[in-house]
């Protein structure tokens, strides 16, 4: 082979770019950069960063279709327990505190925890942390995170009479009905706490669906109540996939932002199966689909169910959401917040 030819197979001729091409550019730090201006310049960088201003763009589009009067979205947020137990949870209290969500679909950790942390401290530890001195300590260890024994031990103390209160509901003149949500519901009327992400549920009439309630410390809890109640709360999970589902039939326009896989993820897509797709789809996880998991399906395989219309607007990153979520809120939810309370505190003045 000759050099030229050598040279003509490594450097083949380009077609020319398109006029309309997105060209590669990171952010300029020669000059001062605010929040704003540095997550706009993610569209251009590439990678996972693009991916997330793409998740910007939907979570925004989603926002201001919840404001829509004639074809309002409604909006469900799912995400893993682990994110209540890290500090994403204040994120997601800020959501329900201000009613910018209509849904919340979790697992039990996800719901218990939110009430632990009223009842005690979590704390930074590291993941390298030896699990059989922790145990020794009474230390329970998620990723980095520090729990107590004595945590889960107040919410025991806390939880047992209410439980008690419900079986008396559920077998007196009312005969209440126990779904998961209901039970989320109650307690988190319960725990009468502004720090809690389920007490504003409660005050703002949001339901938060756990078809996984009893597979945490709430289910330990319940287990042990069976043994001295008689008879036992029953809990129907029956009459919350009628409820989730009918909310997705219900709605004009629906939009799902799902934080890690799992049951939540997978709760809140078949969900939308009724109505034949959402609208608008947001994944932030760090799963893989080479192992055929739902966790780490694509959007694009979520379509091929009738999970998420072909047409639809999604994007799923690769990234842990502890990392990503709290930048995706603050450029939208959070920054339409303040510039309406920027707005209110010029009127006042």
């Amino acid at each position: 082979m000759s050099t030229s030819t050598a040279h003509a197979s490594v450097l083949t001729p380009s077609e020319e770019i398109p006029a309309n091409a997105v060209h590669v550019k990171g952010p300029d730090f020669e000059k001062p950069v605010d929040l704003t201006d540095l997550l706009k310049s993610y569209e251009t960088i590439g990678f996972q960063a693009t991916g997330m201003a793409r998740a910007i763009q939907i979570v925004e589009e989603m926002r201001k279709q919840r404001e829509n009067t004639e074809e309002p979205l409604t909006l469900f947020l799912g995400y893993t327990s682990n994110l209540i137990s890290s500090g994403l949870r204040e994120i997601i209290l800020f959501l329900a505190k201000n009613k910018l969500i209509d849904a919340l679909v979790t697992t039990a950790g996800g719901v218990e925890e939110d009430f632990v942390k009223c009842l005690g401290s979590t704390i930074l530890g590291e993941f390298h942390l030896d699990g059989a001195g922790l145990r020794k300590k009474g230390l329970n260890r998620i990723g980095n995170l520090l729990v107590p024994n004595s945590n889960y031990c107040s919410f025991e103390d806390w939880v047992m009479p209410i439980l008690d209160e419900m079986v008396k509901e559920q077998e007196g003149p009312e005969k209440e009905h126990w779904t998961p949500s209901k039970v989320i519901n109650r307690l988190g009327k319960e725990i009468n706490n502004e720090e809690s992400v389920y007490y504003w549920c409660w005050k703002n009439d949001i339901p938060v669906f756990c078809p996984a309630l009893t597979d945490g410390s709430l289910g330990d809890m319940m287990y042990f109540h069976s043994y001295k109640a008689d008879p036992a709360l029953n809990v129907d999970i029956v009459g919350d996939i009628r409820r989730l589902n009918d909310m997705s039939v219900k709605a004009k326009q629906a939009g799902m932002i799902v934080l890690g896989g799992g049951v939540c993820k997978h709760q809140i897509a078949n969900a939308m199966l009724f109505r034949n797709g959402a609208d608008y789809a947001v994944y932030i996880n760090t799963g893989q689909e080479y192992d055929g998991s739902d966790s780490g399906a694509r959007p694009d395989e979520a379509v091929s169910w009738g999970k998420i219309r072909a047409n639809a607007q999604s994007v799923k990153v690769y990234a842990d959401a502890t990392l990503v979520f709290p930048l995706v809120v603050a450029a939208t939810f959070g920054k339409a917040h303040w510039a309406k309370q920027a707005e209110q505190d010029k009127t006042q003045a």
